[in-house]
């Protein structure tokens, strides 16, 4: 196998802002970033973020314009030449509820076209954002959790037991036969013509090798030999998965879907797959996914057409 993924085309792996983590127990600090005329504030309603007019970039409001909410400290840009210490403009997101009306806009949206360091703000406060909404009370005691750290962990005053932020790894696999063949499955939910790369989370215990193979033999009954080559990996905050993305061989080539998460799937030439994209009957995953970018490394090039 010789593909890859092109570099910087992974939408949501984008990040230029330093988390500046040892800032978040600094109340002093944190109340006088906040004061600073200069800080910017992004605005979180359930998984979608407050955005400009035209739907080109974040709207990052002052501090005093910031509703109540939850306030979460995202890190410090460095970069920006400004800030209220020498360590640059500090970034803070508020959790203002669950309910966003045509002012926000949600990644599967905006996530394409974002900078750089409005992606990497993006993906983490809407990371934090689902964490916080299933995390209100103690997995050990039942007990309403408290906000501490800045936002980044939910502490419990009756047991004392700590909650942290998680994100769930998952494999997506791009996996070629003996005739260079993509093996591509249609979901049970998705309609006819929509296809994407087989993926599944991680169980406890399992390497990600180990993930690959059981997946692409549960989802297709094809068999995934030693060749597997990591691609890169992708947040998706939707609600809390890292993709770890995989080129893997295949060591048999017939297909027995399981007919409970995949309704079909199929072997595609480059040709098979140009043809049913250029004729309108085949749609690919979104440009922001990183199931794109595999699938876009093994043909070569760029196609046209997404969900």
């Amino acid at each position: 196998m010789a593909y890859s993924i092109a570099r910087g085309s992974l939408a949501l792996s984008r990040s230029v802002l330093d988390r500046a983590a040892d800032r978040r127990r600094d109340d002093e600090w944190l109340d006088k970033a906040w004061a600073a005329p200069d800080t910017q504030v992004a605005l979180v309603a359930g998984d979608k973020l407050l955005v400009t007019a035209d739907r080109a970039a974040l709207r990052l409001l002052p501090p005093s314009e910031a509703p109540d909410g939850i306030r979460v400290f995202l890190g410090i840009d460095r970069e920006s030449g400004a800030g209220q210490t020498a360590d640059g403009r500090a970034v803070f997101a508020v959790l203002a509820g669950t309910e966003a009306d045509e002012s926000y806009a949600g990644l599967r949206e905006m996530g394409a076209v974002l900078s750089d360091r409005e992606a990497g703000i993006a993906v983490n406060v809407i990371g934090l954002s689902n964490w916080h909404a299933v995390h209100t009370h103690c997995a050990n005691c039942g007990a309403h959790t408290e906000v501490i750290d800045a936002g980044h962990v939910r502490q419990c005053p009756v047991c004392g037991l700590s909650h942290f932020p998680r994100s769930d790894p998952a494999i997506i696999v791009l996996v070629t036969d003996d005739q260079d063949r993509a093996l591509l499955g249609r979901n049970e939910a998705w309609p006819e013509g929509r296809y994407s790369t087989l993926a599944g989370f991680v169980e406890p215990g399992e390497s990600l090798e180990a993930a690959v193979r059981r997946e692409v033999l549960e989802e297709t009954g094809v068999v995934v030999g030693p060749e597997i080559e990591y691609a890169g990996s992708q947040p998706w905050p939707l609600p809390s998965s890292l993709m770890l993305g995989f080129f893997a061989k295949a060591s048999n080539f017939d297909i027995e879907v399981d007919a409970d998460e995949i309704a079909e799937a199929r072997w595609f030439t480059r040709e098979d797959l140009r043809a049913l994209v250029e004729a309108g009957t085949m749609a690919l995953p979104g440009n922001i996914s990183i199931s794109r970018r595999l699938i876009e490394g093994w043909y070569g090039e760029e196609l046209t057409g997404s969900w």
